[in-house]
């Protein structure tokens, strides 16, 4: 049995990777080298259930989550545990994290060990109240909830971490070292399962300025560490550039310390019998669709906002001791997926308590070539009290082909439809010239939900003619 290594980040979009934005080229050395010379990069990799802590959760059961349940904690949606699988095999199981959710969640009660970085976004380990809380960024320019003292989220992170100045401050430094002090204490205890987990580049966005003077030299206004989640043109030209600079900049630091981890597998040789996978639960709009944020909870903004390519399309990188290096793989697959992929790349055979919902494609990662899935859906769980309604500014499904991208409540509640192949971020909708596909791509989500024993409900929601300005809510957003 090998070693397994997760690393998990969170908000990092796919085409951070490589310098494919043109807006902005984020700077990634460190994975770009991984994956050129260790890993194979499954590049139809989406997110499944959506956001945080649903798509964890498909990542630690092998189940799909969004159809049946939404954000709650792990033990409540099943009784699947990566961790717990792992124990009964022989596996030591650690946890480091500073998602700050995970706890709540309870993730950590099925792993050997757990630590937890405390303080990123709202989360107050101590409060200091003798000093003030500043406003960091003008109300009109960030997400106002949830609240303390007044104060939106931007305004608790940076006092809640007494203004940090330094990289060594930062929580990809902060959880990056101790990722590095837990292999060099623990590599000959084999066989072991590490779970790294990076809140970052989640926002706020506030990575030493000097880094975000890198991509963005001459702005000289207010700081954009943190995104309005609703309209982008509440933003001037040059303040949207510069909040993707701070996002870039925070993308940076978090290759960079994941770089020190690869670098310490390195060092206390452990390619050989190690799988290491890095990934992500999912992206960001940062001007994208007119949108920045992952969902819409601005008063401004009255539209759906549907999974589009830069919140759904994600990076998913594996290296293995038989898996090729340097490899592109052009599959569809998703987190239920990645539990049997890498307990078969480990030589383990787990004992799930429920059946998985996903199915290995090991074989693929190893040959180089081959086929998983023949499209793929994000999606998030929805309630409401009245069947068959969708509420209004809900977070609403994504399905993509080798071809195709279906909303099936588009923007503006209309399906939507998007030729990927020719309109990589789905720009230019074509629905309405395009019945026939509409309909084939609003079956195969139909027939996906069947096969995930969605309940009756979640088929109404989806339906050929859903209720659109319902009543209602979807999962927390954090």
């Amino acid at each position: 049995m090998y070693n397994i290594i997760l690393i998990i980040t969170d908000t990092y979009r796919y085409d951070n990777l490589g310098d494919r934005v043109e807006a902005m080229p984020v700077r990634t050395p460190e994975l770009d080298a991984f994956a050129a010379e260790r890993a194979t990069a499954v590049e139809g990799f989406y997110t499944g259930s959506f956001p945080t802590i649903p798509h964890r959760t498909d990542i630690a059961t092998g189940r799909l989550g969004w159809p049946n349940y939404g954000w709650q904690p792990i033990d409540q949606s099943g009784r699947n545990h990566i961790a717990r699988l792992f124990n009964a095999k022989g596996y030591a199981t650690q946890l480091i994290c500073d998602c700050p959710h995970l706890f709540n969640a309870r993730f950590q009660a099925g792993f050997n060990a757990a630590f937890q970085n405390r303080g990123q976004e709202g989360d107050k380990a101590l409060l200091h109240l003798n000093d003030p809380i500043e406003t960091v960024m003008p109300s009109e320019k960030t997400r106002l909830s949830p609240s303390f003292r007044g104060h939106p989220l931007v305004d608790q992170h940076r006092w809640h971490n007494r203004y940090r100045r330094f990289e060594s401050e930062s929580f990809p430094a902060k959880t990056g070292s101790l990722a590095v002090r837990w292999l060099e204490e623990n590599y000959r205890a084999a066989p072991f399962f590490l779970w790294v987990d990076f809140f970052d580049p989640h926002e706020p966005w506030d990575p030493p300025e000097y880094l975000v003077k890198r991509y963005d030299p001459d702005y000289d206004g207010i700081p954009m560490l943190h995104p309005n989640y609703g309209r982008a043109d509440a933003y001037t030209e040059a303040e949207l550039r510069n909040l993707r600079a701070h996002y870039a900049a925070e993308a940076e630091l978090v290759d960079r310390w994941i770089g020190r981890i690869l670098q310490k597998i390195d060092d206390v040789s452990l390619w050989e019998d190690t799988v290491v996978v890095i990934t992500t639960d999912h992206g960001m709009s940062i001007g994208e669709h007119n949108r920045t944020g992952k969902s819409n909870i601005s008063d401004d903004d009255d539209r759906y906002w549907p999974l589009y390519p830069e919140i759904g399309h994600i990076p998913f990188l594996v290296a293995a001791p038989d898996v090729l290096r340097g490899n592109s793989l052009s599959l569809f697959a998703q987190p239920m997926d990645f539990l049997p992929t890498v307990c078969n790349l480990a030589n383990v055979e787990i004992e799930p308590p429920e059946p998985i919902d996903g199915s290995s494609f090991a074989d693929a990662l190893r040959s180089g070539y081959g086929h998983h899935r023949d499209f793929v859906v994000s999606g998030c769980h929805l309630r409401t009290n009245q069947p068959g309604a969708i509420p209004r500014k809900a977070t609403t499904p994504f399905l993509v082909t080798s071809k195709w991208g279906y909303a099936p409540v588009g923007a503006n509640g209309a399906p939507e439809l998007y030729d990927l192949s020719a309109d990589a971020m789905a720009v230019d909708d074509i629905a309405v010239e395009n019945e026939v596909v509409v309909k084939e791509m609003h079956e195969l989500l139909i027939s996906y939900l069947q096969e995930h024993n969605a309940p009756e409900d979640a088929l109404n929601f989806w339906g050929k003619n859903p209720r659109l300005d319902a009543d209602g809510t979807w999962a927390i957003d954090y």
